[in-house]
């Protein structure tokens, strides 16, 4: 039985760790540090073979790269990257191929996979996932696979991306019963009024959620987290199984992330964080956005046929008469949510249409 954390570092297994970087591209025992030739050569120059002559890799305008492709069975385990310029992250698509499949089973802004999608770094200090000064993105997500994986990153913009990255893995037996890292992006911009943003829609088979991050742009004045997650489960028809009471309360905080005296207050934990806070600054950054994260690791959401997740863009507005303090009502805010879950197939005929430069951008 496989065992990981703090129990697991002193367990022998038959398990053999590789890393696929720009300084080994397929992970190949003793493959490391072989370049002749790569970004660093002229920094190196030098030095010789062996001293950072390929530390990372530069993918052309419209480009794409193949990150890792791995013949299984095995499990990555950490993913690392790192780019140049920031504003790539709305601008790459990170995707991932199980078992040779042609559609992904992930597809996201490489920016939003991290929790920050604004282009704008935020730290995140969390289990799964850490990002860390300045744009050190990192990923603990177990990915599975039985016969291949392959990753991808597509470069969306007009201009060269260059690309720091390293993937983990093990090459081991995989059990029987391991699901499928998936990750779906979408965004509602805006969210059409007295209509709800859909984070997952005709995912079917069985499997677990894990996973939300919302870049939240506020459209409205006042108070704007009022909506409710929904978890539509196996079969739910117009009302869901799983029914929350608000935005700030599904990640974990309260009384609208509102701390008196110092307003909107920023937080990562190992779960749950509202880790970013865009504030306006009185010209062209005109709208408050925010980036907020909770990953269903210890409260896993099971289904076994079906999975559909919805939330509400819902603010508060003014008083209503008769004495009433206030009256929910509803906004159109910008929302983009990334939606992290395991299924038992390693592709999904849910994945939404692949987004263009002009819906993911950010102002």
């Amino acid at each position: 039985m496989t065992t990981f954390g703090l129990d697991g570092i002193s367990r022998r297994s038959r398990a053999v760790s590789r890393s696929i970087s720009a300084e080994n591209f397929t992970g190949e025992k003793a493959g490391g540090g072989r370049a002749t030739e790569g970004t660093g050569a002229v920094a190196a120059s030098r030095l010789g073979p062996g001293w950072k002559i390929s530390p990372s890799i530069d993918i052309a305008a419209g480009g794409t790269a193949v990150l890792a492709d791995i013949d299984g069975p095995g499990t990555i385990r950490h993913l690392w990257c790192t780019t140049d310029p920031h504003r790539a992250w709305r601008g790459t698509l990170l995707r991932m191929y199980w078992e040779g499949e042609e559609t992904p089973a992930v597809e996201v802004p490489l920016g939003d996979f991290f929790c920050n999608g604004w282009n704008t770094f935020s730290q995140v200090s969390s289990v799964p996932v850490a990002a860390n000064p300045n744009g050190g993105f990192n990923a603990y997500w177990p990915m599975p696979f039985r016969r291949s994986a392959r990753i991808t990153l597509e470069n969306l913009t007009a201009e060269k991306v260059t690309l720091y990255y390293q993937v983990d893995y093990e090459l081991d037996e995989v059990d029987e019963d391991a699901s499928y890292f998936h990750a779906q992006w979408r965004r509602s911009h805006p969210v059409p009024f007295g209509e709800v943003h859909t984070l997952l829609d005709g995912v079917t088979g069985a499997g677990s959620y894990v996973g939300t991050y919302m870049a939240w742009g506020v459209n409205s004045p006042g108070w704007w987290g009022e909506g409710e997650l929904k978890f539509y489960l196996d079969g739910d028809g117009d009302f869901p199984t799983i029914c929350g009471t608000g935005t700030e309360d599904y990640f974990g905080g309260a009384w609208n992330f509102d701390v008196p005296g110092q307003g909107y207050t920023a937080y990562t934990t190992p779960y749950l964080g509202l880790n970013q806070i865009l504030r306006p600054d009185g010209l062209y950054l005109s709208q408050q956005r925010f980036g907020m994260y909770r990953w269903h690791v210890l409260d896993p959401i099971r289904f076994s046929e079906d999975l559909r997740v919805t939330v509400q863009s819902l603010g508060i507005g003014p008083g209503q008469g008769n004495g009433l303090p206030h009256r929910y009502r509803h906004t159109g805010d910008d929302i983009a949510s990334t939606s992290l879950f395991y299924l038992d197939a390693p592709s999904s005929a849910s994945l939404p249409a692949t987004p263009d430069l002009l819906t993911l951008e950010v102002d």
